[in-house]
């Protein structure tokens, strides 16, 4: 069975029974009888407003705690491999943008600007991680890798102790025990939506593996996710705050009877790496999609689209393929298909692309799309995206699972090359608008 990346994108606890009884033990048990810190601001130490951050892996290359740390705020940032300690620093040195893919990804964790000191990394624990995901080969082997990697990561920073931090900020499905010492100690705990709750993300995904069996294969049934569900049930019910990428996490979480008083939209940022020119051409429209290619970012969607367009344009797909054989030649006809690219290595294929296309089926707020935006393209998304783009101003917003949605607003383009080159000024002028020092703004009110 193919992986399901959205399906599996939170970390739950021991599958069955048991994952849902510790759950519940974590949110009724003392924890859930304290008060919640203050949340009024009103602490002025250095050491109140100091924040710890966990996350697993380099997600928007670490701009959460690189933000709070510009800001004198950053208390410790926990992480597993991390390209600045360790043997993965020597990893770094030797590779110097050579070799492998994935050693290259692992060089370019570097949280830019962060002291060495300030960085508690698990790396073999990481290395670890890596190898039991790697080695599922079921959707049910990959969320036992996920829970066991959760639960992992989680006990490690909490007994690396928490203070003298005032709060701490995880992400959903990877902070539930951290989260839970933290409410113990009086901090306050933080902690950002991703995405769309999973039980929303898993009901979006398989009305299309019910469609499209061949890609990923067969719905994944509720049980295997119950536990994860759980999961993330017990985080938001130890949450002070809850920051959400979109209003359509908010939306998510109001849809399965989650805390909405306590969530608060923080659309993200993007910095000036993307900011690249485009030389003109008189070729065929030039489309771009990077991310997974699968049935959660609308894959079967965009091949449809190449299929109905043509030599009218070019398509292009990065990302790591979580498709069968069959497909992968499938979409190789109408498709030119890169694989997974390191990040470092993006930017030219945004210069080559004339338009982003990304009609996902569940995100947060995918980060691709202001990379997009910043590189001028305008951008052709789902409002399950959670993009900051204006129908008709710096792209379209089409209807999830839609491809003559997809297909009118790329014909249009097409048709309309003046259009295209609006859209494309007005494009670079919204990222302009969520820039990073813009997401630096709204994270620091978010968590002060």
């Amino acid at each position: 069975m193919q992986r399901d990346a959205n399906a599996v994108a939170g970390m739950g606890e021991e599958p069955g029974p048991q994952g849902a009884r510790m759950a519940q033990s974590l949110t009724q048990g003392p924890v859930g009888t304290k008060p919640r810190p203050a949340l009024d601001g009103s602490a002025t130490t250095a050491s109140a407003a100091a924040v710890s951050v966990a996350q697993i892996g380099a997600r928007m290359h670490y701009a959460v705690p690189i933000l709070l740390h510009q800001a004198g705020r950053l208390e410790r940032l926990y992480t597993d491999i991390c390209a600045v300690k360790g043997w993965p620093k020597l990893v770094r040195t030797l590779t110097k943008d050579r070799g492998p893919a994935a050693l290259q990804r692992l060089a370019g964790r570097v949280p830019d600007g962060i002291p060495p000191r300030r960085i508690v990394s698990f790396s073999t624990f990481g290395l670890r991680y890596h190898a039991r995901t790697a080695a599922a080969a079921s959707t049910a082997a990959l969320i036992e890798a996920y829970v066991w990697g959760a639960q992992q990561f989680c006990r490690r920073v909490v007994r690396c102790g928490l203070h003298p931090a005032a709060a701490t900020y995880t992400f959903n499905g990877a902070g539930l025990e951290i989260m839970a010492a933290a409410r113990e100690q009086g901090l306050v705990a933080i902690m950002e939506q991703t995405s769309a709750p999973l039980s929303v993300a898993w009901q979006l995904i398989n009305q299309q593996r019910e469609l499209f069996p061949q890609w990923e294969g067969p719905p994944i049934g509720a049980e295997a996710i119950a536990a994860m569900v759980a999961r993330e049930t017990a985080e938001w019910a130890l949450a002070d705050r809850v920051l959400c990428g979109s209003q359509f996490v908010v939306e998510g979480v109001r849809q399965v009877g989650g805390p909405v008083e306590r969530c608060t939209v923080v659309p993200y940022g993007i910095g000036t790496a993307f900011n690249v020119d485009r030389p003109p051409h008189s070729g065929p429209l030039r489309v771009l999609t990077v991310g997974s290619v699968g049935i959660a970012k609308g894959s079967p969607q965009v091949l449809e689209a190449a299929r109905l367009i043509g030599r009218g344009a070019a398509f292009r797909m990065i990302g790591a393929l979580r498709i069968g054989a069959v497909i992968e030649q499938e979409i190789r006809r109408y498709v030119d298909l890169r694989g997974a690219v390191p990040r470092a290595a993006i930017a030219p294929h945004y210069a080559w692309a004339d338009v982003f296309v990304l009609p996902s089926l569940c995100e947060g707020s995918a980060t691709v799309t202001y990379e997009a935006l910043a590189a001028g393209l305008p951008v052709i998304c789902t409002a399950n995206t959670g993009a900051v783009v204006t129908d008709g101003v710096d792209g379209f917003i089409v209807r999830a699972a839609d491809p003559h949605a997809i297909t009118a607003a790329l014909q249009s383009l097409i048709r309309n090359r003046e259009l295209l080159h609006v859209m494309s000024k007005a494009a670079r002028l919204t990222a302009r608008r969520y820039s990073l020092d813009a997401y630096g703004r709204r994270l620091m009110a978010a968590t002060a």
